[in-house]
């Protein structure tokens, strides 16, 4: 291997990659259809207004992730030595960034209404001869709409794991979160409809509430990994388990006396240095290669392996046979 920066996918990330990438344009698709069926029915409904916005801020995460695959399968120059994948980060980055500013602006804009008393209008609209409350329109779309989120955020969750991909982790789970707004909607929406005119505005803080979250957990996230947190798993529950491995493979090597690995998250791919403190002054070249390539065969997504002999352990680095606390610190 002449670059230290690899780029190929064994067969079972490709064809995961490959179906994540046709989930992604089949949920651009469903949403721009959801957004302008809700155009049509948003009427004067906080909530509505909410949930269609939401809609629209869906989409951040498919495009970055879609927009990041052009450029994480660039191979390494020497102007960019450890290749584009950080591009994954940056496109979490701004997807959380943009959550978290509009859903700041929303909830402000509910928080704002309740104070005010404003009391939403839902007229009527006039169909086959008759007159019929546009409220229930509302209620049948949001109903429609809530059925391809569940089915679509399980099939991501699923492949986030496999690719090690935050950026579809995180799609998957607003997927899976979604009907809480559909549901916070439709109160809102029936509220109106029975003289609590409140309850409109109480839901769409519900729903901003939620986008505040989202955008909050996702822009830590990606800011942690951005400035080379320790790597973490795809969902940021524990540290990643493949640290632990990797200083217990190393171990193994009957000229190592003891080891410590510090890894950075470059996006969908690591970065590993591995500190090794020999058992004798004689260190060969060829010993230290094949601790590399060991290292390089436990995972795909180890991307950079390099080996450094040392007279000391470095403190911030993870030594052999510790397993991860509880408390993911």
């Amino acid at each position: 291997m002449k670059t230290m920066g690899r780029t190929d996918l064994p067969p079972e990330q490709q064809q995961a990659l490959r179906s994540a990438i046709r989930w992604e344009w089949f949920t651009i698709g469903y949403t721009a259809v959801t957004i302008v069926l809700i155009a049509f029915v948003v009427g004067g409904s906080q909530a509505m207004k909410t949930a269609w916005i939401e809609d629209m801020l869906s989409l951040i995460p498919q495009i970055s992730f879609l927009i990041a695959l052009l450029f994480i399968r660039r191979p390494p120059t020497r102007a960019f030595p450890f290749g584009h994948h950080r591009v994954m980060g940056v496109g979490h980055l701004v997807a959380g960034v943009a959550l978290l500013a509009v859903g700041g602006d929303l909830a402000y804009e509910a928080i704002s209404g309740l104070i005010r008393a404003d009391h939403p209008s839902i007229g009527t609209v006039y169909v086959f001869g008759r007159t019929i409350w546009l409220g229930w329109f509302m209620v049948v779309a949001m109903s429609v709409i809530v059925i391809g989120p569940f089915f679509y955020g399980h099939a991501k969750a699923k492949l986030a794991p496999r690719l090690h991909n935050k950026v579809l982790y995180a799609d998957a789970d607003m997927a899976k979160a979604d009907w809480t707004s559909t549901v916070a909607s439709i109160v809102g929406v029936l509220g109106v409809g029975v003289g609590l005119w409140w309850l409109d505005g109480a839901a769409a803080l519900f729903i901003s509430a939620g986008i505040v979250w989202d955008g909050w957990r996702n822009s830590r996230a990606a800011i942690r990994d951005l400035i080379d947190q320790r790597a973490r798993t795809e969902d940021d529950a524990r540290p990643q388990p493949l640290i632990f491995r990797i200083a217990d493979r190393v171990e193994e090597f009957a000229w190592v006396r003891e080891t410590a690995v510090r890894m950075r998250d470059m996006g969908q791919v690591f970065h590993v240095e591995v500190f090794v403190v020999p058992r004798t002054d004689d260190v060969r070249l060829e010993q230290i290669e094949e601790a590399r390539k060991a290292v390089m065969q436990l995972d795909w997504k180890v991307q950079d392996v390099v080996v450094i002999p040392t007279a000391t352990l470095p403190d911030e680095a993870e030594p052999a046979k510790r397993q991860p606390s509880s408390s993911g610190a």
